[in-house]
């Protein structure tokens, strides 16, 4: 399926508050919807910041529809549009003859369906300032994943999601992947904030019934820089079960759904009980 062509015309039809937050490197639009009430402790849930991760794209669509019913959460479903088309439609979704070229030499062969990258082949969760470079799977030169970019935020879609975060000024935010079926919250942080994230993630948990896990080589990531720059609580979730193969498609949806489909809903109750 065409999922950025599913999500313009989402977009397009919502009702709700909705913000084009910047484009991607082939200068497609990345799309936020709004649920909730503003003024009220905000989230950011964002999803299939890996190209072969698109299907988590669908579970954005679910979360939205479903609403929530305490605070507000900016929907960002689509974080690499590029790089999703690229990764069900190969080469011919690309417009540009000079990045055709570079990606088929860096990926060694037109079958795409295990990229991870963007259009630039920067893995955009290696990309942001959150002790950049250092982690065990980063790689320094173009890659179909791991690899970091020139610079911090080098890439538009990840530099777009930062300035995004910061600009809302996010309380926490959900970053969904495939697959594995855990949760990752920790990155350094103080006791006191390894405390009440802990918190956080304890109910994320409670809801999709994904265990808690730790990444400790890994960093450059979007919960990286949130936990460590913005010193929020952020979590990744590693959503479908380890027993499929990558892609997952939309055959895999349903269990996603089962699985999280209510996450937003209880994340929320879970803040706004927290804070009352």
């Amino acid at each position: 399926m065409n999922i950025y062509r599913t999500l313009t015309e989402f977009y397009s039809e919502y009702r709700g508050d909705k913000r084009i937050i910047g484009r991607s490197a082939e200068g497609r639009f990345l799309f936020a919807f709004f649920a909730g009430e503003h003024g009220a402790t905000t989230g950011i849930f964002q999803y299939a910041m890996h190209a072969r991760e698109w299907v988590t794209s669908l579970l954005a669509l679910e979360h939205i529809a479903r609403g929530v019913k305490r605070g507000g959460v900016w929907f960002i479903p689509l974080v690499n549009p590029d790089g999703a088309l690229l990764c069900t439609d190969g080469l011919e979704s690309v417009k540009s003859t000079e990045r055709r070229k570079k990606l088929l030499r860096v990926n060694g062969g037109e079958d795409f369906s295990l990229w991870k990258a963007n259009a630039d082949c920067v893995d955009l969760n290696v990309n942001f300032p959150a002790q950049w470079g250092k982690g065990a799977s980063n790689v320094r030169v173009p890659a179909p994943h791991g690899y970091i970019g020139e610079c911090p935020l080098c890439a538009p879609e990840s530099r777009a999601l930062a300035d995004f975060t910061r600009e809302i000024k996010a309380d926490y935010t959900v970053s969904w992947h495939t697959k594995g079926e855990e949760i990752y919250w920790r990155f350094g942080q103080n006791e006191a904030r390894a405390k009440r994230d802990l918190e956080y993630a304890n109910a994320l948990s409670k809801s999709v019934g994904y265990p808690l896990a730790e990444a400790p080589n890994s960093t450059g990531g979007y919960k990286d820089w949130c936990v460590e720059t913005l010193k929020i609580p952020a979590f990744t979730v590693e959503a479908g079960s380890d027993k499929r193969k990558h892609p997952l498609g939309e055959e895999a949806l349903p269990e996603l759904i089962n699985k999280c489909g209510n996450a937003a809903q209880d994340l929320t109750e879970f803040v706004w009980k927290r804070g009352s």
